[in-house]
């Protein structure tokens, strides 16, 4: 990633899409105006969301550079369809799309809408944001795979939902060789009206811009990447997997509690030989080993039966 390849660009959101009616919406079309003054006053090129053809159409009589398409809008291909639709009609001076991964991990959907708005015969970015604060770095993978063409920006505030995060995600997008980035901001950040606890300060936007000039970046093909990304893959897959043995264990300790309650034996054998015969079953299917699957198994039930007693 290099971070002059692109243009920096002045995002805000001038209509918020939010999932409850009573948060922050946006301050509506006059923030146009004031995207307009930041354009005239410091000559950056500025971006706004959009979520129907009136806004389309308002961003794009106001000057508006970019547009971008949101994680929800993405979701609903019929909407991306409408909207790409509307931005045919009249492009005017429009620079660029940049269009977010859906909300659930699904590439196919995103590399369809990237396909809708290519047909627009403008340049499209894609935004990698994550999916509730998950990376889902294989769905980031399959779209550099299918689509290397497509620039591809990664958002650590929304993928991280955690200012203190937003630095480390901006070194993994070096990493990777992602291609821009996509960071919200504010001057301060505690009383932001919305996303409050992922925006960083300009100060820490400086340090980020600076610790990124001085990695030293290869200019190798994704083909050289890929073992990269599939570590990095690895990681979520492990990190998910462990956040689930947390999980079991503390309904062990509910099922200990219980048993406790009514003096019954923590160990059971009979129920742990109908879980593993399950489960032993089921590695015939996955291509898992008989031997590999009860060690597992032993370790887990190991573990339950210290933290029940």
């Amino acid at each position: 990633m290099s971070v002059a390849r692109y243009p920096f660009i002045f995002r805000a959101g001038v209509w918020k899409p939010r999932t409850s009616p009573d948060t922050f919406q946006g301050v509506g079309d006059v923030g146009l105006t004031w995207l307009q003054r930041v354009k005239r006053e410091y000559g950056l090129p500025v971006a706004t969301e959009v979520a129907t053809p009136e806004q389309v159409r308002k961003a794009l009589d106001a000057g508006i550079d970019y547009l971008w398409l949101g994680a929800r809008t993405s979701a609903n291909p019929i909407l991306v369809q409408t909207l790409a639709d509307a931005i045919k009609e009249n492009p005017q001076s429009l620079k660029g799309i940049l269009v977010k991964n859906p909300v659930n991990e699904d590439a196919a959907l995103w590399i369809g809408n990237i396909q809708r708005l290519q047909a627009t015969k403008l340049p499209v970015f894609a935004v990698h944001r994550g999916c509730n604060h998950r990376p889902c770095w294989a769905m980031a993978y399959r779209l550099r795979q299918e689509m290397p063409e497509v620039p591809l920006l990664l958002d650590p505030s929304h993928m991280s939902g955690d200012a203190a995060r937003v630095s480390g995600l901006c070194r993994i997008a070096a990493e990777l060789q992602y291609d821009g980035l996509m960071i919200e901001v504010h001057d301060n950040p505690q009383h932001a009206l919305s996303d409050a606890k992922q925006q960083i300060t300009p100060a820490e936007l400086e340090q980020i811009i600076l610790q990124l000039s001085n990695v030293q970046l290869s200019n190798c093909p994704f083909s050289d990447c890929q073992l990269t990304w599939l570590r990095r893959m690895m990681d979520e897959v492990d990190d998910a997997l462990w956040e689930t043995i947390a999980k079991r264990m503390e309904v062990s300790r509910q099922i200990g509690a219980y048993k406790k309650a009514h003096n019954m034996e923590v160990v059971q054998p009979e129920r742990f030989e109908e879980i593993l015969t399950k489960r032993l079953a089921w590695a015939q299917n996955k291509s898992l080993t008989a031997s590999a699957v009860r060690q597992i198994m032993e370790a887990l039930h190991s573990e339950s039966i210290r933290i029940q007693q």
